[in-house]
């Protein structure tokens, strides 16, 4: 949540920091603001001043006031805030300005509240009511006291903080540095010649560089045109007087090797749109270099299990949360149909608080598409102390959950701009069969054939979507006529097996982007209750491709019908049953069983999306959502 941008450097700052803020909205935000140091003042001997301008709602509206109050300098923060303290109002945006300094802020301070309240009975000030500001009243008060630079400032106000933060500072009184620091909120570097930014994520950054630096949790760092000097911040929780230590470290700069313009619309009309017609190429380029049809295998060397390491594996626990965690289950389904591993899925959000058992034995699959995510990052850090392997499955390289891992398989979806995941999800997806086709091969358990004809039908399975989702246009009508329907209040998606989870996918992103209330359920579970909503104003998308499932799903269309529900059906090409009591009908081609939710959930990522856009919602930056969950 929220976006940090920071430059520094000898141009105009100004533009350069709105560009990267737009480039972060996909993350959700609803107030905007800058700080820029005008250093033209300091040319002529004066000190520099340090004019910050905020707004509350969409970057449209700080662009209009900085046509009011142009920023002009060299120097300056930018940020996105998504309310946590505090309403969203123009005295909450960030950045805040107290004394000589400005401050911008994601993450939560635990103890805002004794902070607050300490500093108050000092006499200080408030002027929002965020947790924010009293980072930057800690930092002032530690220049005033006599702190011999920003970074040591910044360092000493940290010290006294809790909680999660990645924090960008600015001050009049040292206009030539930029401070940034990181705790659990993701925060990276940019390194140009002659100049350094910083940002929340890689594509704010992609226009100007892409030799990145990934910080570290407790990294802080001070940041100037020659480049960045980075040590690590270790806050004792002893008492003791020295409340702290730090080390200089050294983080090597990563290329990315995203281009700016995968990060643009391309002529389509949503970022969204455009990344699900992007699917194909995204399980093309997660594949590529993996598949080795020649030895019916997959190379895993990513993967960090020597043979030895595999057969001791007794079980295989996957975090993850959201999208996330439905490709998550249909990974459980591949795990133990193909590797005979005993596989459970946990929610992230919920292992991490209550007494979750694993240990020496385990392998814990971490998914999460940015490599963000707070909850999963903090279960599998918890699982990582009681002794599991960790492997995660990310989409960002150097992101916080792979580094926490012992081994990371990335997909190479490209950025992902739409807050509702799509390419990332069937990335996942192809991510989770290469590890189920080589914990299979190295057990001994997937016989040659089969593995042969598995890995053969994924290497053709883009060609297929690109099939389905050449049927985009009948998806709109459908719908139109179904879910856009003005009676449609209510959707329901049944799936049984693989079909399950693609069908809680299509029901999520039915709600996240069209606000339709909608829900997903294994199909067998439908007469538990879901099947009392039924009625004749309720529509009922059913993924029933032809596999060992069909005839029990065909079973539960007959019951929908029968109570007047409107059938929405995903089936296979050449479907006669299901397809007569459905009063509309999307086809998908035929292929291996095992590989169907990589069809499936094409039709229901643009039904939904065309539902949405039918609406007027905003597809991209759905209302209440943010695309990367990093605060609780």
């Amino acid at each position: 949540m929220c976006g940090i941008v920071g430059y520094i450097g000898p141009r105009p700052c100004a533009g350069i920091l709105v560009d990267g803020l737009r480039k972060l909205e996909y993350r959700g935000y609803d107030s905007a603001g800058l700080a820029v140091l005008d250093t033209r003042a300091s040319v002529a001997g004066e000190p520099p001043r340090l004019d910050v301008v905020r707004a509350v709602g969409k970057l449209s509206r700080l662009d209009d006031a900085l046509r009011e109050h142009p920023l002009i300098g060299n120097v300056g923060i930018g940020h996105t805030r998504w309310a946590t303290h505090g309403r969203p109002t123009e005295a909450n945006a960030h950045p805040h300005l107290v004394g000589e300094v400005a401050v911008v802020h994601n993450g939560i301070l635990e103890n805002h509240v004794e902070l607050r309240r300490e500093l108050v009975a000092k006499g200080r000030k408030f002027a929002s009511e965020t947790d924010t500001e009293i980072a930057a009243h800690l930092i002032d008060i530690e220049l005033a006291n006599g702190a011999s630079s920003l970074f040591e400032a910044t360092r000493n106000a940290l010290s006294r903080v809790r909680g999660a933060y990645a924090i960008a500072v600015v001050s009049r009184k040292e206009p030539d540095v930029v401070v940034v620091a990181k705790s659990f909120s993701p925060l990276v570097l940019g390194i140009g010649d002659g100049e350094m930014f910083a940002a929340s994520d890689v594509p704010a950054l992609l226009a100007h560089t892409r030799d990145i630096v990934f910080l570290e949790d407790g990294d802080i760092a001070e940041l100037r045109r020659s480049g960045p000097k980075i040590q690590r911040l270790l806050v004792h929780g002893d008492g003791s007087p020295e409340r702290f230590t730090v080390t200089p470290v050294v983080r090597t700069p990563r290329r990315v090797d995203w281009s700016p313009s995968q990060a643009e619309k391309l002529g389509y009309k949503h970022f969204m749109l455009k990344e699900i017609f992007e699917q194909p190429a995204a399980i093309e380029n997660t594949l590529r270099g993996r598949v080795v049809l020649e030895s019916s295998d997959v190379d895993g060397t990513e993967i960090g299990l020597g043979d030895d390491a595999v057969q001791r594996i007794r079980r295989v626990v996957l975090l993850a949360c959201g999208t996330s965690h439905h490709a998550a289950i249909a990974g459980r389904n591949w795990i133990e149909s193909l590797a005979k591993i005993p596989a459970q899925v946990e929610l992230a959000s919920e292992f991490r608080y209550r007494d979750a058992i694993v240990g020496e034995g385990d392998l814990v699959v971490a998914v999460s598409q940015s490599g963000e995510t707070a909850d999963t990052l903090a279960a599998v850090r918890d699982a990582k102390r009681q002794g599991a392997k960790i492997l995660s499955i990310a989409n960002v390289v150097g992101s916080a959950i792979p580094r926490a891992s012992d081994a990371a398989l990335y997909t190479h979806a490209g950025p992902e701009i739409g807050v509702a995941s799509t390419k990332c999800f069937t990335a996942q997806l192809a991510a989770l069969v290469l590890l189920s086709v080589w914990l299979g091969r190295r057990r001994g358990v997937l016989a040659p054939e089969r593995a042969q004809r598995l890995l053969q039908g994924l290497v053709e399975v883009p060609s297929q979507m690109r099939a389905v989702l050449e049927q985009a246009d009948a998806c709109q009508r459908v719908a139109r006529r179904q879910i856009y329907a003005p009676e449609a209040r209510d959707c329901l998606f049944l799936g049984r097996g693989l079909s399950f989870p693609i069908a809680l996918e299509g029901a999520l992103k039915l709600k996240e982007i069209s606000y339709v209330h909608a829900e997903g359920y294994a199909a067998g579970e439908m007469k538990h209750g879901p099947i009392a909503l039924i009625d004749a104003q309720m529509p009922v998308v059913v993924v029933a491709p032809r596999d060992q499932h069909y005839e029990k799903i065909a079973s539960n269309v007959q019951e929908v019908r029968a109570r007047d529900g409107r059938v929405v059906a995903i089936v296979t090409a050449g479907d006669s049953s299901i397809s007569a009591m459905a009063q509309d009908v999307i086809e998908i081609p035929e292929v291996d069983p095992e590989l169907t939710p990589f069809l499936t959930v094409l039709p229901l990522q643009l039904l939904s999306y065309y539902a949405a856009d039918l609406k007027g919602t905003d597809v991209d930056q759905p209302r209440n959502l943010a695309k990367t969950v990093t605060v609780e």
